[in-house]
């Protein structure tokens, strides 16, 4: 397994690198945005461990233009900041896990396990629920012939709901399948995210698909033409 350490500290960058060996990976490492980019474009990683604080370009651009160059390895940033606007901003970028530090080894070590059982987002068919389609491969939703521009995230978390319509998911199931970051109980980025969905893809068309199922999580109705309530 080869992961690549995008990390501008020396001291951290070793100690990740040291500590990662240790547990068997192959470790490769960066200590610029640009340096990141040129590595991910060479190689097929396992997992990207990224880092935003980043002379030059940053973490969550760096993200940016891997996603935008079909780069699949799962991302895993790690930083600083703990605002939840800047975990949205992470996820939105294309990331798929986020830990702040400090953090321990230990618990890096177990997300890296699981960003890798994970391995490379699967590009499958077109899915469809009532009028509302996802096409993976193109990264494009339609609700009937209009067309939803979606975040990275924003998708990821629709198309979980959609490869499951009808069935009611729990937070935690959304949130792994999504982020693959442990559930904080005060985090509200799952209901920022609702929040949006329905604002795209629900709201502009008529329609209330998105549903809450209180006490438990949401499910998206699977005719998929539900209506507002009078």
């Amino acid at each position: 397994m080869r992961l690549l350490v995008v990390e501008d500290s020396t001291r951290m960058a070793s100690l990740l690198r040291r500590g990662l060996e240790e547990e068997g990976y192959a470790v490769d490492v960066a200590g610029t945005g640009e340096e990141a980019m040129e590595h991910a474009r060479a190689a097929a990683y396992d997992t990207i461990l990224l880092d935003v604080m980043l002379p030059g370009v940053d973490g969550f651009k760096v993200c940016r233009q891997i996603r935008e160059e079909r780069g699949l390895a799962p991302i895993l940033i790690l930083t600083a900041r703990d605002a939840v606007e800047d975990r949205v901003r992470g996820l939105d970028a294309g990331a798929d896990d986020y830990l702040v530090k400090p953090f321990s080894f230990q618990e890096l070590f177990a997300r890296v396990r699981a960003l890798v059982r994970r391995g490379p987002v699967d590009r499958a068919a077109v899915v469809r629920v009532g009028d509302l389609s996802l096409d993976p491969s193109r990264h494009e939703v339609r609700r009937g012939a209009g067309s939803v521009s979606l975040t990275v995230k924003e998708f990821a978390l629709l198309e979980y709901l959609m490869r499951n319509a009808g069935i009611v998911l729990s937070r935690r199931q959304l949130i792994e399948h999504a982020w693959d970051f442990a559930y904080e109980g005060d985090s509200n980025v799952l209901d920022v995210y609702i929040r949006y969905l329905r604002e795209k893809v629900d709201r502009p068309f008529g329609r209330a698909s998105i549903e809450t199922v209180r006490g438990v999580g949401y499910r998206i109705r699977d005719d998929g033409a539900a209506t507002p309530p009078d």
